[in-house]
């Protein structure tokens, strides 16, 4: 991985192919909210179906908490579609076969020269796409637990979220004045 690629540093703003064939980019797809990267070996490999099928069956959590999921693998759009199916993903699924991000990260898995994937990261982004933890899924247990994950976005919130702690002196005060620090998080309510 590239040096620059550490925790506190803004994560590149790619523009990819989705699996519906629409270019996005990772700031369109975050919008104000965290996010979890998915760099991903992609469609051949059961440890990333593994890791894959857990977050589908974690995505309704996920939904719920304003949170956005997107992975990104060296698979064309046809079979990122069919990953995206495979493991009942409801999140976007990014094609990077030209080996883009994989070669402007220095990710690339030299183990594996017939596939020529990356190598599997989890990248939990603070708002602004701001690395707030990079996991190395190399190997499978390097990968997050749905209660890692838990963890890292429970902290990222109470620091991005002003409204966190509904106690929180001069909170009230602001909604009942019509300014309000509340999600989505405008200036004042209409």
């Amino acid at each position: 991985m590239r040096a620059d690629i550490i925790p506190g540093a803004q994560f590149p703003d790619y523009e990819l192919t989705d699996h519906t064939r629409t270019r996005r980019k990772l700031s369109e797809l975050q919008g104000i909210d965290p996010m979890v990267l998915l760099l991903s070996r992609g469609h051949y490999c059961p440890k990333d179906h593994q890791q894959h099928l857990e977050l589908a069956a974690f995505y309704p959590k996920i939904a719920v908490a304003y949170t956005q999921i997107v992975t990104i693998s060296t698979d064309n759009i046809l079979e990122s579609n069919e990953f995206r199916s495979a493991v009942g993903a409801q999140w976007t699924f990014l094609s990077d076969s030209g080996r883009k991000v994989q070669q402007d990260l220095d990710i690339q898995e030299y183990t594996d020269p017939h596939h020529n994937p990356m190598i599997p990261h989890t990248i939990v982004l603070e708002p602004g796409l701001v690395i707030y933890k990079i996991y190395n899924g190399y190997w499978f247990w390097g990968r997050p637990s749905p209660d890692d994950l838990r963890q890292d976005l429970r902290a990222i919130m109470q620091k991005t979220r002003p409204d966190w702690d509904l106690a929180k002196p001069g909170l009230r005060e602001n909604w009942e004045g019509g300014k309000t620090l509340h999600y989505p998080y405008k200036a004042a309510r209409q």
